[in-house]
């Protein structure tokens, strides 16, 4: 039976409040606790901004303590997929500490190594790749590229033999941007992350984030990602997948409509996020109660009907 780990990039979003969690919060309210009832992975953001800290991940791990089988996926630090220059062998060490008790744990799905498109395959980028492998060699390890360059047998082979993840990516497919693939090169874990298709502002300048990754997946575009995710589970035993169309909660939104998809499983759904996005009550577990209740109440009326026409 294939594992699905399906969840969003990342939670600290101010256009989520009052979409995704409420504005009346209790006390000792998480974001990330809260997702962890609705949802098995997330991948975290913050650790490609700034080096991850043990006091941190000791933190997550209290958030996702009532959610026994729940995964975090972590983003390599900037500093050695943008930047790419005068890290140290401290910078690798000091990102390696700060995840140990994700680690540790068995929380950690994997290191996400995200390039930017502008990385394409050449002699100098290969070697560069090999070595940053190498460095973190025995973690789990996804590389996310975004340039058609790379999509060739031979880097696959090189990925299998450096036990790394090729990340299957959705994008707006621009010039040479990678399309869409199914491609597994572990066989404990396939990745995939689906960023949108928002052409408009996905490689304009002045676009911010919010802009960029403001999209949200039709259920026939979900649909063409089911067939690919089934054939990497083929592959591997788990499948991890990304929602980061984070826009005013859409990426929660299609991780659901994702999860029910693969698994046919009716679902808890946060009450706001039905109420902005109403199509999720087809695979709501609430759906199904809230229809039985309508049809007793309905039934009430009708019998109350009858009663008060034969009393004429």
């Amino acid at each position: 039976m294939p594992q699905f780990y399906i969840g969003p990039a990342g939670w600290s979003y101010e256009d989520w409040e009052g979409i995704v969690y409420p504005l009346r919060k209790g006390a000792g309210f998480h974001p990330l606790s809260y997702l962890a009832t609705y949802v098995n992975f997330i991948e975290i953001n913050s650790t490609f901004y700034r080096q991850p800290t043990v006091s941190l991940s000791l933190a997550w791990l209290r958030r996702i303590a009532h959610v026994p089988d729940f995964l975090l996926a972590v983003k390599l630090y900037q500093i050695f997929t943008h930047e790419r220059k005068d890290f140290t062998q401290k910078d690798v060490d000091e990102f390696k500490l700060g995840i140990e008790p994700l680690r540790a744990k068995e929380r950690l799905a994997a290191i996400l190594i995200q390039f930017p498109w502008s990385f394409y395959l050449n002699s100098a980028n290969l070697d560069y790749l090999v070595n940053l492998f190498r460095l973190f060699s025995g973690y789990p390890l996804a590389v996310e590229v975004r340039h058609a360059s790379w999509n060739r047998e031979e880097f696959f082979a090189l990925l299998r033999e450096y036990e790394v993840a090729f990340c299957n990516i959705d994008q707006p497919v621009i010039d040479r941007s990678l399309k869409p693939t199914a491609i597994a090169t572990r066989p404990d874990f396939a990745y995939v992350r689906l960023h949108g298709r928002n052409y408009r502002d996905w490689f304009r300048e002045d676009a911010g984030r919010d802009e960029r990754y403001n999209y949200l997946y039709s259920q026939e575009e979900l649909e063409e990602w089911v067939g690919r995710i089934k054939k990497l589970a083929i592959a591997t035993e788990k499948v991890y997948i990304i929602t980061n169309n984070h826009f005013r909660g859409q990426a929660l939104a299609n991780a659901l409509q994702l999860r029910n998809l693969l698994t046919g499983e009716k679902l808890k759904i946060p009450p706001l996020l039905l109420e902005k996005y109403p199509f999720l009550a087809e695979i709501s577990q609430e759906a199904i109660g809230q229809a039985s209740l309508f049809d007793e109440a309905e039934k009430s009326e009708k019998e109350q009907a009858e009663k008060e026409r034969y009393k004429k």
